[in-house]
């Protein structure tokens, strides 16, 4: 005995038309991932459900979704309003560091010379050549030096040369022609007010951010210009409302927060669009950036960690002794996180999203269990780079460690390597907990929007159920 076939479409209906298939526009997913194809009497369409803008969902989620991001993008707007600072505030330059006044210039004469010609003495300052110091200076004095002549490009004094040394053993090197930066002193005397502080990199720097912008642009086509369009908004919201509110006295976990979620909800919605889709993926981003702060918070007062470990927050301290450094620190964690955690949910909502167009039978379970096993791997890849990431930039602090035969424990102990372990930590923790409530919340929303919650899913001519699995219809 034989059970008979069901028709792989629903009836055709003579009012739609030959050869229109549905004649509302929509389209009807298949029982299964393997139910495309093309049918005879005007159904000569096939089903691609991978290659377009996911379905939007149904009126009643789109609502739900909507009353809960609307206040949050409010409140959002009202902080960047509240807080906003209008400038970092005015401070008597100190000269020390990158609190100087500097300048352009261009290197217009190089000339060797004998050290001995130039420096004061050559005798080690402690008499034993053995020290570095010691054998530092031994070359200095036996070695061959360079008279460097620069010309200033820029400021009042444009035009102006002065000469600098260029002891043998400096890890920079002026060459003639080169383009550099000077660093000016004016209550310094004359001669010594002028001094090579770097070298001018903003051509090669200017080219790498070209080719850059071009490599987004020619692969990720509209995309790519939205992103970069969205990386120029973040970088405007850092530089002119995050760093100068800091520096006015707010409260630098505060503005991180609202910082990151204008940065958040611009970035987010415009590279993938306003749709349900990426709204799950800010919800889930939202929900990880609470934890991250809530456990930021939490170790970095626990730790007793300052946010105060060198010379640049030293100086930052100094100029600005308001401002909570370990407040500054724990908001460098939030901001650093956002960037990897956009990537971690917009990833796991599409998955979720294209289980469900692929096989649109699979309930919230199957998809969640789908999503999740994606997750996993996005999770070990991640959570590999962020470590990596901050193994990379305090390499160099990792090598003064071991040259001193420090132990992993004295080493983990330091401030200056709790604060890298704390904040890697918790942004590592704030990842991995952002897949699974990012595929629990797409899933949810996704396995919610059934056609029996619509009634126009009753006059549409969906096919009938079969086996106890309905039709799922594209809105």
């Amino acid at each position: 005995m034989t059970t008979p076939q069901q028709p792989p479409f629903p009836p055709h209906d003579p009012r739609r038309g030959a050869g229109t298939g549905h004649g509302d526009g929509r389209e009807y997913g298949p029982a299964s991932p393997g139910a495309h194809g093309t049918g005879a009497g005007g159904h000569g369409h096939a089903h691609a459900h991978s290659h377009g803008p996911a379905a939007p969902v149904s009126r009643h989620l789109r609502k739900v979704i909507a009353a809960v991001l609307i206040p949050f993008a409010a409140a959002v707007l009202v902080g960047l309003a509240v807080l906003w600072p209008g400038g970092a505030p005015p401070h008597e330059r100190t000269g020390v560091g990158f609190d100087r006044q500097t300048q352009q210039g261009t290197v217009t004469k190089v000339v060797e010379l004998s050290c001995q010609s130039v420096n004061a003495s050559g005798v080690p300052p402690t008499g034993d050549t053995s020290t570095a110091e010691g054998s530092s200076a031994v070359q200095q004095a036996n070695g061959e030096c360079k008279r460097a002549t620069i010309r200033v490009d820029s400021g009042k004094d444009k035009g102006r040369t002065f000469d600098e040394i260029v002891q043998p053993d400096q890890s920079r090197q002026l060459s003639e022609g080169q383009k550099v930066v000077v660093a000016y002193e004016p209550s310094a005397p004359e001669d010594l007010q002028y001094s090579v502080t770097d070298i001018n990199r903003r051509v090669p720097m200017a080219l790498l951010a070209g080719i850059f912008a071009l490599a987004v642009v020619v692969v990720g086509r509209l995309r790519g210009l939205m992103a970069l369009i969205s990386l120029a908004v973040s970088f405007l919201l850092l530089n002119f409302f995050i760093l100068p509110a800091i520096l006015q006295g707010s409260n630098p976990l505060l503005v991180a927060v609202i910082g990151s979620s204008a940065i958040m909800l611009i970035a987010l919605y415009l590279c993938h669009g306003l749709s349900a889709r990426t709204s799950v993926a800010v919800l889930g981003t939202l929900i990880s950036l609470v934890l991250i702060g809530v456990l930021g918070s939490l170790f970095i007062g626990w730790a007793a960690l300052t946010g105060n470990t060198d010379d640049n927050t030293g100086l930052i301290h100094g100029l600005y002794p308001t401002i909570d450094m370990s407040g500054l620190l724990l908001a460098g964690v939030i901001i650093g996180s956002l960037g990897v955690l956009d990537d971690v949910t917009v990833t796991q909502t599409s998955a979720v999203w294209e289980l469900h167009e692929a096989n649109p039978t699979l309930g919230r379970r199957g998809l969640y269990r789908a999503g999740i096993r994606i997750g996993r791997d996005h999770i070990a890849s991640v959570v590999n780079t962020l470590v990596l990431a901050y193994a990379g930039a305090a390499l160099p602090l990792l090598l003064l460690f071991s040259i001193a035969q420090s132990g992993v424990g004295t080493v983990a102990n330091s401030e200056l390597v709790a604060e890298e372990i704390v904040r890697t930590l918790v942004g590592s923790i704030g990842l991995v907990a952002s897949v699974p409530v990012t595929t629990a919340l797409a899933a949810l929303v996704v396995s919610a929007d059934r056609p029996a919650d619509r009634p126009a899913a009753q006059t549409t001519g969906a096919a009938p159920a079969r086996g106890g699995r309905g039709r799922r219809r594209k809105r």
